[in-house]
């Protein structure tokens, strides 16, 4: 058991965050289970196979498993889908149609270009002014004379 008071701190935060990354983890593993059996009962398994690809992109973006492996996941039940003829197609959720939906920006006006060194030199240079007087040095201060 731990004595120092910052390890006592980081247990209870790993325990907290293992909890929460369970759940992420078992909905995603639930996920692909039933895409598979889908997938082997040929049986609504496009809406099967986008479920489970949520869900593991969820619980990568969340940190309960690294990216990769949830795109190595994808890639299994995309490559299975795509073996049994099934064109993959975006899920029709309504973000994306947000996304699709979205008008373009209009396009800003360009600020005039930053004058090269060429241009700048053409031009009359300004006055300066107040020129600065180069500050005049005091006398160093005499050194006391050392005792014996």
């Amino acid at each position: 058991m731990a004595n120092i008071k910052s390890q006592i701190k980081r247990n209870r935060q790993n325990e907290r965050r293992r909890l929460r990354n369970r759940t992420f983890r078992g909905a995603a593993r639930n996920a692909v289970r039933e895409a598979r059996t889908a997938l082997e009962g040929k049986t609504d398994s496009m809406s099967s196979v986008v479920a489970a690809i949520s869900l593991l992109d969820r619980a990568a973006q969340k940190g309960a498993i690294h990216p990769r492996n949830a795109a190595r996941r994808k890639g299994r039940l995309m490559k299975q889908l795509a073996a049994l003829g099934a064109q993959p197609m975006a899920p029709a959720s309504p973000v994306i149609e947000k996304i699709e939906k979205k008008p373009a920006k209009a396009v800003k006006e360009e600020k005039p270009a930053k004058e090269t060194k060429v241009e700048a030199a053409k031009k009359p240079a300004a006055k300066k002014t107040a020129e600065k007087k180069p500050a005049e040095k005091k006398p160093a201060a005499k050194k006391p004379a050392a005792k014996k």
